[in-house]
């Protein structure tokens, strides 16, 4: 494959989005590029499904760059929720009154737990990756982390709902995990590994 694929944009804004993912893709060689950098705006996201939000922004990232595009839509599924917030997890805070940010959402979703019992939940991360915008064979990987929403957030590594996901075979959160060790079990570390495979089987090979 051609050395332009050595660069591929990242159709997404979020700084720890991008860290997290360029420490997993580091094997390969390439550079994520966030899209932003490259000045360019985010995609509509109007769908229902991970896969399909996923797969209009890393369409629109290769669009607007010329260049191979990745884009991951993750988000957390609740199971007394009937899996909302699902897609809208981004956006799940200004349901309530409050401004967008991963803190927030915290805030949120453990005012509206506070009476819940049944606290089963599963971060999932849905990845997409295009050689081109009209690419008719995209790279399609899912992650899933099945884990229960914790009461107060507890720990101090990661970002978004890591601090009250709790994961029992660990006994921990994803936020008092080694960064490591999370990378290697969270939602999105599943489906990096699955997309690394994929790109190295059809782009790399």
């Amino acid at each position: 494959m051609t050395s332009a694929l050595k660069k591929i944009v990242l159709a997404s804004n979020n700084q720890g989005k991008l860290a997290e993912l360029q420490a997993m893709f580091a094997p390969l060689g390439v550079e994520l590029v966030r899209q932003g950098d490259l000045h360019i705006g985010e995609a509509e996201e109007p769908f229902h499904t991970f896969v399909e939000n996923a797969l209009a922004k890393a369409r629109h990232a290769a669009r607007e760059s010329g260049l191979p595009a990745v884009a991951d839509d993750a988000g957390l599924c609740v199971d007394a929720f009937g899996g909302l917030p699902g897609v809208q997890t981004a956006y799940y805070a200004t349901q309530f009154g409050y401004e967008k940010s991963d803190d927030n959402n915290v805030r949120a979703l453990l005012e509206q737990m506070a009476n819940i019992d049944n606290r089963r939940a599963a971060l999932v991360s849905t990845l997409v990756a295009v050689r081109h915008p009209d690419d008719p064979e995209p790279l399609i990987a899912v992650g899933r982390a099945v884990g229960e929403i914790t009461r107060a957030p507890v720990g101090a590594n990661g970002f978004g709902f890591d601090p009250i996901m709790f994961i029992p075979r660990f006994g921990k959160t994803f936020a008092e995990l080694p960064i490591d060790v999370k990378n290697a079990n969270s939602h999105r570390g599943q489906a990096a590994q699955q997309m690394l495979a994929l790109m190295r089987e059809r782009w790399f090979a």
